[in-house]
């Protein structure tokens, strides 16, 4: 039987981090060379990280870039091995190495190149034009990257149509809630279509507000699923490629000889990398078992994975949080305390004349629960002042959002005062409903380093506590918290319902708005009374100013706000 054996190195890339990026591809390379693998592939960009961004405009970059490549292409021998990097010519490239031997066999270059949502790739490089076949002994086989797998008649077709029986697929996909299964559709068709084994590897980790959510995939030439890389970790997929399945596929398909004839004049380079495939007996592979996580835990584990990646990668080593007794700083704290240990993350509770008894409670139950140390630091004695400093000039004027925010920003200032102090990074505790129609404080809630639930709606952070209650098995987020009234605590009796409408009611309604670009009048036929989605879309444009001025946070929805939603501060323009 004709195989033939993949590795597919899912690695977690630092942006920038040329030579610690080639030590872990070194490391990989030799991993599936100890299990005589006939090609170990790397995510697209692997030597750069992705995505690098304006580092592409310095030249030195890009030069620092291919002596990487140059200290792999070294490491290489017997294996074949792919590699992202970031290619020079006249111009520069995407593109993807084919190294066999100590030699860069050849180069493919990205045809597709996306500019939507987060991606800028026309702002950095030019389009390949090439798509050619590759050999190992009698195995034929094509490279492309990332985008260029989603056209239908793009380069895999192109290249299964004049004899690739493996489509090898680099990527850096960034994850957002339902993706995976739109991306498991997408390539059991283009298998099963091509009648080809599609191997899709994408990269994991965190880049500041992306995540990669890993989850490489092979499909066979029917379209079935072969196996799957882990979620949100770095994985070494090993595969024994049985191709003459593929053959038999290809003879009871007709479609394929006919379109073949009538692109015949089409031309394809063939390039030979290694004449013969590994010879001898192999070492067993490992066995493997890869769990598909639901929605909610894929979320939760998201926010883990870049909440990590964000404060190692740029060397913190401590996390801060206001705990306020709510939910958002609950599942906020939460986070941190699986993603870093206990003893890394600390809570300020900062009291004010209207915080609650309950509050308090629910505070230090959840810091108790987590095992983080919590901090008091009472804020009403400075209040007062403040409200001391203000009387004579604010005489006359009733008390109104601007005594509130005196205390929100009181509290941001003592986050920022340890974090100084301590080289504490703060973590904000905002979510995506909040910001989305500017009910935060400005240099308030919103001062810190990163805003771990900026993208995840209300509703969802009920979700997401409520599951990471179940999977310990026990209460974590205290029970009151998942059911008390939401409320900032800024004055007598305030809830969130004061100025905002039920988050079961206003969720929806941002998801239309701002992930669906959907109209006044399509918000109205959902079911939406006239006056509510016109006061929050009223909202949602005027606070543009505020999430510009907010720290990154992680993506998880199919649109946030930032580089995916670009939204201009001066704007005149009214969807009502």
């Amino acid at each position: 039987m004709r195989s033939l054996r993949i590795a597919l190195a899912q690695i977690n890339p630092t942006v920038g981090d040329l030579d610690g990026n080639t030590e872990k591809i070194i490391r990989y390379i030799k991993e599936a060379e100890d299990y005589s693998a006939d090609i170990v592939a790397f995510p697209e960009l692997s030597v750069t990280g992705y995505p690098p961004q304006d580092l592409l405009l310095k030249p030195q970059f890009i030069k620092d870039n291919l002596e990487a490549l140059k200290r792999i292409k070294e490491e290489v021998w017997d294996i074949t091995a792919i590699v992202g990097f970031v290619d020079r010519r006249n111009d520069i490239f995407n593109a993807a190495a084919v190294i066999h031997n100590r030699t860069v066999v050849d180069i493919y270059h990205k045809i597709y190149l996306p500019n939507y949502g987060v991606f800028d790739e026309f702002r950095y490089f030019q389009v390949g034009t090439r798509c050619p076949l590759y050999t190992i002994g009698d195995v034929t086989f094509g490279v492309n990257i990332c985008e260029d797998i989603w056209y239908p008649e793009g380069p895999a077709h192109i290249q299964s149509l004049f004899g690739a029986e493996v489509i090898i697929n680099i990527n850096a996909s960034p994850y957002n809630v339902g993706k995976s299964d739109y991306r498991e559709k997408m390539l059991s068709t283009r298998a099963m279509d091509n009648a080809v084994i599609v191997a899709y590897l994408n990269t994991v980790g965190g880049q500041d507000e992306l995540v990669f959510d890993g989850h490489s995939l092979v499909f066979d030439e029917k379209g079935d699923l072969l196996c799957r890389g882990r979620q949100f970790e770095e994985d070494l997929i090993l595969l024994d490629l049985n191709l003459e399945a593929v053959f038999m596929q290809r003879l009871h398909d007709p479609r394929r000889r006919q379109e073949a004839v009538t692109s015949a004049s089409t031309k394809v380079e063939r390039i030979v990398v290694s004449r013969e495939g590994a010879q001898g007996e192999r070492k067993q592979l490992p066995c493997r078992e890869a769990c598909v996580m639901g929605a909610v835990e894929e979320v939760y584990n998201a926010l883990v994975l870049g909440t990590t990646d964000y404060v190692e990668k740029n060397n913190f080593k401590n996390m801060v949080i206001g705990l306020s007794g709510g939910i958002d700083s609950s599942l906020v704290a939460a986070v941190a305390a699986d993603a870093f240990g206990k003893e890394r993350v600390k809570g300020l509770f900062m009291p004010s004349p209207y915080s609650s008894k309950e509050s308090r409670e629910d505070a230090y139950e959840l810091a108790d629960n987590l095992g983080i140390e919590i901090i008091e630091v009472p804020i009403t004695d400075i209040f007062r002042t403040y409200l001391g400093v203000f009387e004579k000039h604010f005489e006359g004027r009733a008390p109104d959002t601007t005594e509130e925010n005196l205390q929100a920003r009181i509290r941001g200032n003592i986050l920022m005062a340890f974090s100084n102090k301590f080289n504490w990074l703060v973590l904000t505790t905002g979510n995506k409903s909040e910001m989305s129609v500017g009910y935060a404080t400005l240099y308030g809630d919103m001062a810190g380093g990163f805003a771990v639930i900026k993208d995840v709606p209300k509703t969802m952070v009920y979700e997401l506590c409520r599951w990471r209650n179940e999977k310990e098995g026990r209460l974590i987020i205290p029970e009151r918290v998942l059911w008390k009234e939401p409320s900032a605590e800024l004055k007598a009796d305030q809830k969130d319902t004061d100025t905002l409408p039920p988050y079961q009611v206003l969720d929806p309604i941002l998801k239309a708005y701002v992930e669906d670009d959907r109209s006044f009048e399509e918000i109205l036929s959902l079911g939406c009374e006239a006056d509510c989605a016109g006061k929050v879309i009223g909202m949602i444009d005027r606070s543009e100013y505020k999430r510009r001025q907010s720290p990154p946070g992680i993506k998880i929805t199919r649109r946030a706000f930032g580089r995916d939603r670009r939204f201009p501060i001066t704007n005149r323009y009214r969807s009502t």
